[in-house]
């Protein structure tokens, strides 16, 4: 291959970056829309205001936190021993079968066993930061 060919090559690449990342964005805030619509089922429970606790603790931040981490929330002594983080691997255990990951924890919840409902969700509390 010619020098000016792959230069070529490499220069229209560049150009089309800025598009893919576009794309990318639209595609992340579309997931996080839906799943806006599916965090309905939780917020009975739970709050978006990082102020605020319901009857379940604020869920504003919680990828990456710390489970029973959130101030003026009394967790349950499972939930307090079970040294997890909220990390995709176990919201998405924990949104289909709380009890099967932290067994004696307190939260009643619906489970959200459909996959595509579960990537919705967790594009959208990716969102909350």
């Amino acid at each position: 291959m010619r020098k000016g060919h792959l230069r070529g090559l490499l220069g229209a690449a560049l150009l089309a970056l800025p598009a893919l990342a576009n794309q990318a964005l639209a595609e992340d805030e579309a997931m996080a829309a839906a799943g806006k619509a599916v965090f309905h089922q939780c917020e009975a429970c739970h709050s978006l205001d990082t102020s605020k606790n319901s009857f379940g603790p604020s869920l504003y931040g919680v990828v990456g936190r710390k489970a029973a981490s959130v101030p003026r929330f009394a967790y349950s002594k499972a939930l307090t021993e079970s040294g997890i983080t909220w990390n995709e691997t176990n919201l998405r255990k924990w949104i289909s079968d709380n009890e099967g990951l932290v067994p004696g924890t307190r939260m009643r919840h619906v489970s959200i066993t459909d996959p595509a409902e579960q990537d919705y969700l967790l594009a959208f509390l990716r969102s909350l930061k």
